[in-house]
């Protein structure tokens, strides 16, 4: 029996590695013989460089770099065999370096991942996958371009200061000295599907937990609009690029990178999982097992449990999925009852693509204990589906 293992993380207390050990050390108990593959995934966001640098040929690079506050700070990348670096934004501009009080979007600055991408290309780079997520700016990405070499304007044709609500005064900007970036594709995993303004936009749905008032997530969208104007006068990008999918994401970072570097928006968990070549261990999979943190409504919006579930039902291959808890309104298997679809909240999960779900928790606990535990409480969990499975296939003969 082929079995492969393909979970994500279980956030802030297993990444997903450690993630597919505990399934395999549970399995393993029952059923010794089988063929174990393990691939830990990532949607694109925090975990990504460490997934594939599990799976990928590779080398790490820590470079210093600046953050969000442009203090100097040390951050890493990946730079696999093939010439790809792998780039996670929150390496150099995540909200987590940021104490809660200087949290501000106004001023902070995306510079630190330009500065990352500038070393990648002086490294050779021939592909750069950018991971979003995390990010403490909303600078529509004027940061990266910067360090990149792009100059930013006000009227009086001085530079504009760092952070997203200098951009109204953004009057022109001057690409004559971007970095070369035309032999280099640049591809962005991210699973934001937010346009760059608006009620929907970067600055509304995202600015306030990045310290915003709603005073200033108006000015920044504001902000954010106007350089957008300026960007389309001046023939950088068309209108349609500001509501483009994904343009919001990280802080608006994503149209930045359109419109600049020409870079490609695709789904994270699809980027990973191509990187990966999760499509071609399936074919020879006789089982899958994947989980995440938590089942509930967002897991079909493209997190890797369902994405990893989709694949396999391609393949014709069983997917079971462990997870750390379950929404209640979830299902515990893939056909939930009339009663239970009846439910609005449960409709989601009506055409559940999973054969199994299994919550690892074993026992009511605080959180502290809950995290703590979670390898164990994954393994037992593996342990006991393994013996399940065994019993149904004693059944049958």
């Amino acid at each position: 029996m082929n079995i492969l293992i393909a979970p994500d993380s279980f956030k802030e207390s297993l990444d997903a590695i450690g993630v597919c050990r505990a399934i395999q050390e549970g399995f393993s108990q029952v059923y010794p013989e089988a063929n174990y593959t393990l691939l830990p995934l990532a949607d694109g966001g925090e975990g990504t460089s460490e997934v594939l640098s599990y799976v990928l040929d590779g080398q790490w690079r820590e470079i210093d770099v600046h953050d969000p506050l442009m203090r100097a700070i040390t951050a890493k990348y990946l730079l696999t065999a093939d010439a790809t670096a792998v780039i996670e934004i929150a390496e150099a501009c995540g909200l987590h370096l940021l104490a809660d009080h200087e949290r501000n979007p106004l001023i902070a600055s995306s510079y630190g991942v330009g500065e990352m991408i500038l070393d990648a290309i002086n490294q050779g780079a021939k592909q750069i996958l950018i991971g979003l997520g995390g990010s403490a700016t909303n600078d529509a990405g004027t940061g990266i371009l910067q360090a990149l070499g792009v100059k930013i304007l006000d009227a009086s044709g001085k530079l504009l200061p760092p952070g997203g609500a200098s951009l109204i005064h953004t009057h022109s900007i001057d690409r004559t000295a971007l970095h070369v970036l035309s032999d280099i594709k640049i591809t962005v995993a991210c699973d934001v599907t937010s346009p760059l303004c608006g009620s929907t936009g970067a600055s509304h749905v995202f600015a306030p937990q990045k310290g915003a008032t709603p005073e200033q997530v108006l000015s920044l969208d504001q902000a954010l609009s106007h350089f957008a104007d300026v960007c389309q006068t001046q023939s950088i990008c068309a209108d349609s690029c500001r509501v483009s999918a994904g343009a919001g994401a990280a802080g608006g970072l994503g149209f930045g990178l359109m419109a600049f570097c020409a870079a490609e928006l695709k789904s994270g968990f699809d980027t990973i999982a191509d990187a990966v070549a999760l499509d071609k261990h399936l074919t020879t999979a006789s089982l899958v097992i994947t989980g995440e943190g938590k089942l509930d409504s967002q897991t079909a919006m493209g997190k890797v449990a369902s994405g990893v579930a989709r694949q396999a039902r391609a393949h014709n291959v069983p997917v079971m999925a462990i997870c750390g808890s379950v929404d209640r309104h979830y299902s515990l298997h893939s056909k939930p009852s009339a009663s239970v679809c009846a439910d609005s909240n449960a409709k989601a999960f009506a055409m559940s693509p999973f054969d199994v779900v299994v919550p690892s928790i074993q026992k009511l606990d605080s959180l502290d204990k809950v995290m703590a535990e979670a390898y164990s409480n994954v393994a037992h969990t593996a342990y006991q589906l393994a013996v399940t499975l065994k019993i149904g296939q004693q059944l049958n003969l």
